[in-house]
């Protein structure tokens, strides 16, 4: 490995293997010579001729495909320090390995042909995989769901705690989010076409002249190449590029993403704060430098850095399709070159990192209880009440009263730091006809967490195994973080 250049911390640290393999030379340079294959292999069987003689062989097309994956690199990297253009001196190359082909390589196409439509193959490759890692990671918190469902812990709005939840319920607010992103990504998947072959400003003029104006043959140009790469259709009109709103479209799945994985990993650092949940800590784990007893939630804060990286890249393609002159300017290259690779590759790290989180989450039910009934009792009293007015009680009076109690409880905890002692000045105050021993048992934090379990069961199966169980061929994947 080379130490003498900067090297991408996104390969480097965070994405997989496999997803850098998408955004790889090979993959890229291999589909562009299926490509030029597809587009050479259409124009022979729509019988493209010069006075009567077909002008594309099939011992043309036998020579591009035996070279179709060994790229010679160091041809086409030495043509391009000479023509200053990557496609033509990838022509070039291609040509050198097929001299019998290499008259008809990139016939009647313009350099768009072989670069918009390989963006589209890898960005749909790429959300393929990422559709993988997402199911993946909503069939682990399915499982943390189900077995936290009835865990009944403090809930927070404004991180104050309030109403009490399950812990359960709290994973399936995060599961919410994540299926949000799937349902957006299927909606952008199922929806990618080709550019197809349009020429230099989307009008197939060069292939008009090269069928000699027959349009007939000309329309059917598109279809074919799209069933050749495994796509259903093309794009019906384009400049010389596809619409760089679908690169907006993409990203903004991406970001979609980073901000649910965003959210779950806030929640899990401030948990972890609370030490009610721990991530995964490995035995010869290092937390800190310099305080040996620290374990700090690496995983979570790495995951919410990504995030905003992701969710800050989506504004890139988004300015790029806005200033898109007419039918093409260059100024989307070099962005799109960093943008949408990296996007896709901190996606995938980022999931990656959930995956690893949630299959190893530790969950401390004494610490979490512990927490609980420290709060409980101020969030019995409407309860308290309403069994004191039963009793006999005036309900604005008692209200006035339990309010006061409740402020010198709170007191007595924020102030003097003592334990929450509500309960006793509730049981010593002649206006609740109460005993300490009755009180006491109307604290089975259960009570207090409404239909969170319910819910849970009825979300996980009414919404997610439906949703897993369409997905099987996905599941199974387990994660693989780098540092």
């Amino acid at each position: 490995m080379s130490t003498d250049r900067y090297i991408s911390p996104l390969s480097e640290r965070y994405a997989s293997r496999e997803m850098q393999y998408i955004f790889s030379p090979d993959m890229k340079f291999r589909t562009w010579r299926k490509l030029w294959i597809a587009l050479a292999e259409t124009e022979m069987e729509l019988g493209l001729s010069q006075n009567g003689k077909p002008v594309i062989t099939k011992e043309q097309i036998d020579e591009l495909k035996a070279h179709a994956q060994d790229i010679n690199y160091e041809v086409a990297k030495a043509r391009e320090k000479e023509v200053r253009h990557d496609v033509m001196s990838h022509v070039y190359a291609y040509g050198q390995q097929c001299p019998k082909a290499a008259g008809i390589i990139h016939l009647g196409a313009t350099s768009c042909y072989v670069g918009d439509n390989t963006d589209i193959i890898v960005m749909r490759e790429a959300l393929l995989l990422v559709k993988k890692k997402l199911v993946n990671v909503l069939d682990e918190l399915a499982d943390f769901a189900d077995k936290y469902k009835g865990q009944p812990t403090l809930a927070f709005t404004h991180f104050q705690p309030a109403q009490p939840t399950t812990v359960g319920k709290r994973a399936a607010l995060w599961m919410q989010e994540f299926l949000l992103d799937l349902e957006d990504l299927d909606y952008v998947l199922n929806g990618m076409k080709l550019l197809g072959s349009k020429g230099t400003t989307g009008t197939q003029a060069s292939f008009l002249a090269l069928f000699d104006g027959n349009q007939e043959q000309v329309d059917k140009i598109d279809p074919m190449i799209a069933e050749k790469m495994d796509f259903k259709e093309c794009y019906a009109v384009s400049g010389q590029t596809y619409s760089r709103k679908v690169d907006t479209r993409v990203i903004n799945v991406l970001a979609g993403i980073a901000a649910s994985a965003h959210k779950m990993s806030n929640d899990i650092r401030l948990l972890q704060h609370l030490k009610e949940v721990e991530e995964p800590f490995e035995k010869s784990q290092i937390g800190s430098s310099a305080m040996a007893y620290k374990r700090n939630p690496m995983r979570s804060e790495r995951i919410a850095s990504l995030a905003r990286y992701v969710m800050v890249d989506a504004l890139n393609p988004a300015i790029t399709s806005a200033v898109q002159w007419f039918e093409r300017t260059l100024d989307d290259s070099a962005n799109k070159r960093l943008s949408i690779p990296e996007g896709f590759l901190a996606v995938d790290g980022i999931l990656d990192l959930c995956l690893n989180v949630v299959d190893g989450l530790v969950v401390y039910p004494k610490v979490i209880e512990k927490h609980l009934m420290s709060e409980l009792p101020f969030m019995a009293t409407e309860n308290i009440m309403m069994d004191a007015v039963k009793l006999g009680g005036n309900r604005q009076e008692l209200h006035e009263r339990i309010r006061g109690l409740s402020m010198e409880a709170g007191k007595n905890v924020k102030v003097e730091g003592k334990e929450n002692n509500l309960l006793e000045l509730i049981a010593a105050d002649p206006a609740f006809p109460m005993s300490l021993e009755d009180l006491q048992k109307t604290m089975d934090p259960s009570k207090y967490v409404g239909r969170a379990k319910e819910q849970v069961d009825s979300f996980l199966d009414k919404v997610i195994r439906p949703v897993l169980k369409e997905n099987q061929e996905l599941l199974g994947m387990k994660a693989e973080i780098n540092v």
